[in-house]
């Protein structure tokens, strides 16, 4: 089975983030430049008139296409590398894929996903970089 991951996190992590996911072996990504809010509402900032509200600020969404077997992995490394602490640090969507055709040569599935140094052909990544699953059950 094949999974999509969604984040949504500060502009300022970007690079951490694509750093930790490089040295996993996450190859392939999507970047898009957004603007919202979540719990927080924006943030109350005070200017000449007084103070205003700002409801939709910046954010990075960055998608991932992997096999389920990368997921908790992949998740680990974009928590630990996106996390500041503070209120707006984001969250992460996981979706299932029907289908993955990679359009040059038609491959489907697993081939399609598969790029030369990604995790998969890297092996089994280390027991330090992966989460744990939720309620210890196997990943």
């Amino acid at each position: 089975m094949t999974k999509k991951i969604e984040a949504i996190f500060r502009e300022e992590r970007l690079t951490a983030v694509k750093e930790a996911l490089a040295k996993i072996g996450i190859v392939g990504l999507n970047v898009f430049e957004v603007r919202g809010h979540g719990r927080q509402g924006g943030i109350l900032l005070t200017g000449r008139n007084g103070p205003y509200r700002v409801d939709m600020l910046p954010r990075i969404q960055l998608n991932i296409i992997l096999s389920d077997h990368n997921v908790e992995p992949t998740i680990a490394a974009i928590s630990q590398a996106a996390q500041t602490g503070e209120i707006g640090d984001g969250l992460i969507f996981v979706y299932p894929v029907d289908e993955v055709i990679r359009i040059r040569t038609g491959e489907r599935a697993g081939a399609a996903l598969h790029y030369d140094g990604d995790i998969d052909s890297r092996g089994a990544v280390p027991a330090s970089t992966a989460a744990p699953a939720p309620n210890g059950a196997p990943v």
